[in-house]
């Protein structure tokens, strides 16, 4: 992909293009680019709660389950994601280019920050609560579903912002392997000449990465209103 971009040479004294000029050259790849990193960043977070929820919930109800979650998903999050990218081929048996290892990745980075948020999220309700739904006839998963998930909404919500600006930047490291993302502006930047970093692209990479963080922020902010509508009224008390 950076060969058919070609090096910027320096005709006649001319100055390489600037930011508009650049990406009015390169449309078609920056938006074919942006469109991976987003779903190579939402796809993550999406398995990652589905994956946590049950996480959670166990370790919400059994208090021997907490400290190990805490523990592995700390030791999880250490882990350097360039390394990890790096040995998800060997682990799963794929190409180094395939964006599967990417996705792996940062679903296990994800599980290791929403697991423990939801199991705060679960452990916060108010026992006055939990007990009046027992009281009421619910069955277990009917208060999780009816009653603990609902109240945990603002705080797993809270996690799964973290996560999302989170991936959104790591998924710019897996250019370095060669996954088309955003990250790959980053390293035309540093290679598509010869006298030094060429700013341009690093720039429409660093500021497409925070609209594209901002805007999945701002989604999940918009996804906590709606399944909170009770707090809404509160606040208008």
């Amino acid at each position: 992909m950076i060969a058919a971009l070609g090096r910027i040479p320096a005709q006649g004294g001319q100055s390489p293009p600037g930011l508009l000029g650049y990406f009015s050259a390169h449309r078609t790849e920056v938006l074919h680019w942006l469109w991976w990193h987003a779903w190579l960043s939402v796809l993550p977070v999406l398995i990652g709660l589905v994956v946590s929820l049950p996480l959670g919930y166990l370790a919400s109800r059994r208090r021997w389950a907490y400290p190990a979650l805490v523990s592995v998903s700390g030791l999880l999050y250490t882990i350097p994601s360039l390394a990890l990218f790096v040995a998800m081929p060997s682990i799963l048996g794929t190409k180094i280019l395939d964006p599967v290892n990417v996705v792996v990745a940062l679903s296990i980075y994800t599980v290791a920050l929403l697991a423990r948020v939801v199991a705060d999220g679960l452990g916060a309700v108010p026992e006055d609560v939990a007990q009046a739904a027992t009281a009421m006839g619910y069955t277990p998963l009917q208060r999780l579903a009816k009653v603990d998930l609902p109240l945990a909404v603002p705080v797993i919500t809270a996690g799964l912002r973290v996560a999302v600006v989170a991936n959104v930047s790591l998924v710019a490291i897996a250019a370095t392997i060669g996954v088309p993302e955003l990250g790959q502006l980053f390293t035309n930047g540093f290679q598509l000449s010869s006298t030094g970093p060429y700013y341009p692209p690093i720039v429409l990479g660093i500021v497409l990465c925070v609209v594209l963080a901002l805007v999945l922020d701002l989604v999940i902010v918009l996804v906590n209103r709606a399944l909170t509508p009770w707090r809404r009224t509160e606040a208008h008390r």
